[in-house]
């Protein structure tokens, strides 16, 4: 074995030695708070974080790194964002392995969905600092938040009196205590099948 299969096979076994992880930030491409998916990968990719990835436009990265210290490649990342975006982007971090069985779980298997609902996920920093009893509803956005396990929050959002759905990120976050970022299930599931593809 010489060569470029000697070059393939070592990073394969890399590859296999590293945990890979999916990034959500927080608040990215909304407002001012605007960032190409081309540049993001650059920025992680800066960290010595491999096999990178974006996928869609509202902040989600799939990488693999050999750090396990959750919360210190965390502070890495929000570090070098801050540096290179000249803001600070809160990052949630979890393990591909962590989202596909938060996804398997599925809260919302019993729940019947049709055009009048639309299905959230807000996934937490940390645990959270209050726990009010399930399921709570606010009467302004007209969600109802109907599990919080597996440091994700699952809420049910039905159609305000104005035809708008109500997002609950605020709303998780000052219920809970926590900083939050809030992902469509479907986005959730979409992510887990992507991640599952380019392994």
């Amino acid at each position: 074995m010489t060569g470029e299969p000697i070059a393939a096979w070592l990073l394969a076994l890399c590859a296999l030695t590293m945990t890979q992880y999916i990034a959500f930030l927080r608040a990215v491409n909304v407002g001012k708070r605007l960032v190409k998916m081309d540049a993001l990968t650059k920025i992680f990719e800066s960290a010595n974080l491999r096999d990178v990835k974006t996928f869609i436009q509202s902040g989600n990265v799939a990488f693999r790194a050999k750090i396990t210290n959750v919360e210190l490649l965390k502070r890495k990342i929000e570090k070098l964002l801050a540096e290179s975006l000249g803001y600070e982007v809160k990052v949630i971090l979890t393990t591909s392995t962590e989202l596909a069985a938060l996804v398997k779980r599925n809260p919302f298997k019993r729940v019947e969905v049709d055009g009048s609902a639309m299905l959230f996920v807000s996934l937490l920093a940390s645990e959270p600092m209050k726990s009010p009893r399930l399921p709570f509803h606010s009467d302004a956005e007209n969600l109802d938040v109907i599990a919080i396990r597996d440091n994700a929050a699952f809420t049910v959002a039905r159609r305000k009196k104005n035809g708008w759905f109500g997002f609950p990120n605020l709303f998780i976050e000052k219920q809970l205590g926590v900083d939050a970022t809030t992902r469509n299930w479907s986005t959730v599931k979409k992510i887990v099948e992507f991640v599952n593809r380019e392994a």
